[in-house]
């Protein structure tokens, strides 16, 4: 399949006013400018000078987990039962079927990274999935993506009101800490019995199996934080344990965003839409993203939706441009940046030979208030037609 007559934003090497893309297999197979454009057939899309851009990526959200309308039954998001639940995954608990699968796809947003919420110290494993698909197993970019652990006041509002640990920031990482090196102990012993037949290997635990991979680096490690104190106790653990990590949320980045490029923390910011609702968002601000951007840290924007829903990603990104954030860079940060934070750069954030063809397809400018999004298409299938 053809689509051509575009503006191309690749997001990658190549831009064009007037170029074309070739899909085969669900894959990019070619990108060029018109006149190297294979001659149009049957079922080949003409954009008419349409804006083309990768699919939106969601860095952060719980999209499937809490399903439209909040009923009981659809909330699948915390396992408030336990502080530290490493083995629980996100892919067992999604729901495709979740109206807000469609409405992401309407929004042009193709992939996300979704799994548990932030109640406890240790939640699960994170799942980048695609937005289109009845049965989540194909629906995979790539999972686990991530583990998620929590710091600040949300593990503390859900177990203090038990009189359980943790109630305490320090509980809270003291948790942590605790488990990682439990993981380190585990791993050694594995490996020594592995190498000594006559050594006794560790009963099985599901979950220091499933913190293997992030104490080996393999797998980062998703910290939300969004106090400064949170996110400087997030670098200090990763820095004891060398983990690969992200900082999600990251609201209070802008005060010391400096020490934050020095350190070369990458953060996933948001939601950039919303009211302080809770203490630790006392110093929210919009300006978040650009200061930590201008200050040198790479950073992506999510919805972490159903905070904001995941459709508006784009506006999301589009009032970070508005507050100082460079335009180019904030389409980047729901694209290549996300992707490139997330370890999924191979498959999907730009158009680029090899990669899925998840393309979204624009009026105009996506933050130009009036611009419409005409298609959208997810493994190379339109899956969303303005028409």
């Amino acid at each position: 399949m053809l689509i051509y007559n575009v503006n191309i934003h690749s997001m990658d090497n190549f831009d064009s006013e007037s170029g074309y893309v070739e899909i085969v297999g669900g894959k990019i197979a070619a990108v060029g400018a018109m006149e190297r454009c294979p001659s149009p057939g049957e079922g080949d899309v003409d954009g008419k000078g349409a804006h083309l851009y990768p699919g939106w990526i969601d860095a952060h959200c719980h999209l499937g987990l809490l399903a439209d309308g909040l009923p009981y039954d659809q909330d699948d998001c915390n396992e408030e039962s336990d502080a530290v639940t490493p083995q629980l995954r996100a892919i067992d608990g999604l729901y495709p079927m979740d109206n807000c699968f469609r409405e992401a796809r309407e929004g042009g947003v193709t992939t996300v990274l979704t799994g548990p919420g932030s109640a406890n110290a240790i939640g699960g494993q994170f799942a980048a999935i695609k937005t289109a698909g009845r049965w989540i197993d194909d629906m995979v970019v790539l999972a686990p993506v991530a583990m998620k652990f929590a710091l600040g006041e949300n593990p503390k509002s859900v177990y203090s009101e038990r009189k359980e640990s943790p109630m305490t920031r320090m509980a809270t990482a003291s948790l942590i800490r605790e488990k990682l090196a439990e993981t380190q102990e585990y791993l050694r012993k594995k490996k020594a019995a592995e190498e000594d037949e006559e050594k006794d290997a560790p009963d099985f635990d599901a979950g220091l199996e499933a913190l293997i991979p992030v104490v080996e680096g393999t797998l980062p490690a998703h910290f939300h934080a969004h106090r400064a104190d949170d996110i400087a106790t997030a670098i200090r653990i990763a820095k004891e344990f060398r983990l690969n990590y992200v900082v999600v949320h990251g609201t209070e980045g802008h005060l010391v965003a400096d020490i934050l490029a020095r350190e070369g923390v990458r953060v996933i910011t948001g939601p950039i839409i919303g009211d302080r609702s809770k203490p630790e968002l006392m110093r929210q601000t919009v300006e978040n993203t650009s200061k930590l951007a201008a200050a040198g840290v790479k950073v992506a924007i999510c919805t972490d939706h159903p905070e904001n829903p995941v459709q508006y990603l784009p506006f999301a990104a589009s009032i970070a441009a508005r507050h100082g954030l460079d335009k180019e860079q904030a389409l980047r940060a729901i694209t290549i940046e996300a992707a490139e934070i997330a370890g999924i750069a191979n498959r999907v954030g730009s158009i680029a030979p090899g990669k899925d063809a998840d393309m979204v397809l624009y009026s105009g400018h996506p933050f130009d208030f009036d611009s419409r999004i005409w298609k959208v298409w997810i493994d190379g299938e339109a899956v969303y037609s303005a028409d």
